[in-house]
């Protein structure tokens, strides 16, 4: 069995998910750039910070951002396509 990476202090790790479907996983954003009343929301424009950079580098720029989402947390559920259950007896 893989043993579970360690996270660095201070950081808190996010996933995220670009238009065009392609997801980028455990993306290290310094703790000091979350909290207060915005929550999570700096993540986002730290994450799109580090995507300018990268895309300068290596000459190819990332997709805009759909979802940004702590990689700890549980996505949300897609209740649209869900068939309804009848639980009742007859």
């Amino acid at each position: 069995m893989a043993k579970k990476q360690k996270i660095p202090a201070g950081f808190v790790l996010f996933d995220v998910i670009y238009e065009d479907g392609t997801r980028t996983s455990n993306r290290k954003v310094p703790a000091a750039e979350l909290g207060g009343l915005d929550g999570d929301t700096p993540a986002r424009a730290f994450v799109e910070g580090q995507d300018r950079h990268i895309g300068e580098m290596s000459g190819i720029p990332r997709g805009r951002i759909k979802t940004i989402l702590r990689s700890d947390a549980k996505p949300p559920r897609d209740r649209s396509n869900r068939a309804s259950v009848s639980t009742g007896k007859l």
